[in-house]
């Protein structure tokens, strides 16, 4: 046979090189952790921060560069990933229906939880962090 079973060996390929040249953290905030990537944005747990306002994320668990990776015990020392925020929203509602059978119990609600939209600026990892402020002393 020799051949692969994937339609589109060209496109995994790409797909391949294109994760392996990015870089992406994983960041813990509000209880949850969140793969993120600088140029897109991420929906976070509701945070206390207005709209165009600067948000930084300290818990990294995670830093991928490549090939190379770090992985914190329980956070990257050094690590932090800037933010800026996009909005303050709401997601869809979610009905929930509690009934008992033959008992005439019947009670409908709603809820809809809020949520940040957070577009991701720079992923600073110490090294980068050391370099800043050696420029900054320089100046």
């Amino acid at each position: 046979m020799g051949k692969s079973s994937n339609k589109y060996p060209e496109k995994d390929y790409e797909t391949r090189k294109r994760k392996e040249k990015t870089m992406y953290a994983i960041v813990e905030t509000g209880g949850k952790q969140y793969p993120v990537e600088e140029g897109r944005y991420v929906e976070v747990e509701l945070l206390d921060a207005e709209k165009d306002s600067k948000v930084v994320f300290d818990k990294i668990v995670m830093l991928v560069n490549g090939k190379k990776s770090k992985v914190g015990q329980p956070y990257v020392a050094g690590a932090s990933v800037e933010g800026t925020v996009l909005a303050n929203d709401k997601s869809k509602k979610v009905i929930v229906f509690k009934q008992r059978p033959k008992k005439g119990y019947r009670k409908k609600q709603g809820h809809r939880q809020g949520f940040t939209r957070v577009m991701i600026n720079k992923i600073r990892t110490s090294a980068q962090k050391k370099a800043e402020t050696t420029e900054n002393a320089e100046a």
